[in-house]
């Protein structure tokens, strides 16, 4: 027991900081000040430097400039808080602080250059993604996310290893363990490497792109994909509900893409009344030439306007075109601007738009009905 009082004092003694003349509590706080000066004329130095390279036409030395702003600072606070360290521990005498100190500021030195690259990334994609959609209606946005989480995944499993590294970590032995353990964690998480695969098929295949409105015959999706993950993907229903989706699931459905469709279809049924048989011809051939000469129409898709069948109540005849946007709420003004010429055309020749009837004939006269049966009785 004795031998332990006698460690501990000892140890308290060279934690305690009154020893010295606090010549090194000086010596520290001078040097957090430096820190904090540097900090803040880095910053002021950054910010102007930022207003001139907005003046220019190139995005990428702002991308720079912005990604290094913060981890400047962490850094310029890294160094200053380990040097303050040094000083206090050799000031007192504190053998443990040398090795643990060199060590946070290697860890740290490679968390800030790993965090710097991450934010290089995001800001290279960012700029990739406004300069194509400049250029491009439909620029490939999928593809740069792909491309750009494939990047960020490789710079944060380097940064990872290297970090273990300098822990003392064998690197070889953790390779070694991920070769002979991968079999067990395969296992193990075989829904998830599902899920992982199943979006790298979505990124290499291209089904579908953020933006794009998709729909499955085979399950009950529709809506408009917001984001496109590695496990999951983020569908916006049209009742503005999100939809999460495993990458997995979309092995295995058929998917539509509407998004990716080249025009928008007009498929109508119309009946005029049988007393009308003499006009339908020429109705028709005036509908068909209106069609032709309409500028929402396209005409080098397929065109028909048929006389269809005799319906009960009415001459049917049906139109069938496409028109050249896609636009789901300019297509509907297009169609509407259809019908409504159509019902124009048919009362301009005098006829009218058939609706269910029914012609009763009677057979010779009735003079009196003594009920409502009889009365169908008499009739044909």
């Amino acid at each position: 027991m004795e031998s332990y009082e006698l460690e501990l004092k000892q140890f308290l003694l060279q934690m305690s900081f009154l020893r010295g003349d606090g010549l090194w509590l000086t010596e520290a706080f001078l040097i957090i000040l430096m820190a904090l000066l540097f900090d803040f004329f880095q910053k002021r130095v950054l910010k102007k430097l930022h207003i001139k390279l907005e003046r220019t036409k190139n995005p990428w030395d702002e991308a720079v400039l912005e990604s290094l702003a913060k981890p400047i600072s962490a850094f310029i606070w890294l160094w200053g808080v380990t040097i303050a360290a040094n000083v206090i521990g050799d000031a007192n005498n504190i053998s443990l602080y040398s090795g643990l100190v060199e060590l946070t500021r290697q860890v740290g030195v490679i968390l800030i250059i790993t965090w710097f690259l991450l934010r290089l990334i995001t800001r290279i994609e960012k700029n990739i993604i406004k300069i194509g959609c400049a250029k491009e209606d439909n620029y490939d946005v999928t593809t740069v996310h792909a491309i750009t989480k494939l990047i960020r995944v490789s710079v944060f499993i380097t940064g990872a290893l290297v970090m273990l590294q300098e822990l003392g970590v064998s690197v070889s032995g953790v390779l070694a363990f991920g070769g002979i353990g991968g079999i067990a964690i395969g296992f193990a998480a075989k829904d998830l490497l599902s899920n992982f695969f199943g979006g790298l098929m979505i990124y290499m295949d291209r089904p579908f792109a953020v933006g794009d409105w998709i729909r499955s015959p085979d399950r009950k999706i529709e809506g408009t994909v917001e984001n496109i993950g590695w496990r999951l993907t983020l569908i916006r229903t049209f009742n503005k509900r999100p939809l999460y989706v495993p990458n997995a699931t979309f092995a295995t459905i058929a998917v539509e893409n509407p998004s990716r469709m080249t025009h928008r279809r007009i498929k109508e049924t119309i009946g005029v009344r049988y007393d009308d048989i003499d006009k339908l011809k020429v109705i028709l051939d005036e509908i068909r030439n209106m069609l032709r000469s309409h500028e929402e129409i396209d005409n080098t898709q397929t065109l028909m306007v048929n006389f269809n069948q005799f319906a009960p109540s009415s001459l049917d005849f049906f139109i069938y075109t496409f028109t050249k946007t896609t636009n789901w709420v300019k297509y509907h003004r297009v169609k509407q601007d259809v019908l409504f010429q159509i019902i124009s055309i048919i009362e301009k020749h005098g006829a009218e738009m058939a609706f269910p009837t029914s012609t009763l004939h009677l057979n010779g006269e009735i003079t009196q009905a003594k009920s409502f049966e009889n009365f169908q009785a008499k009739n044909i």
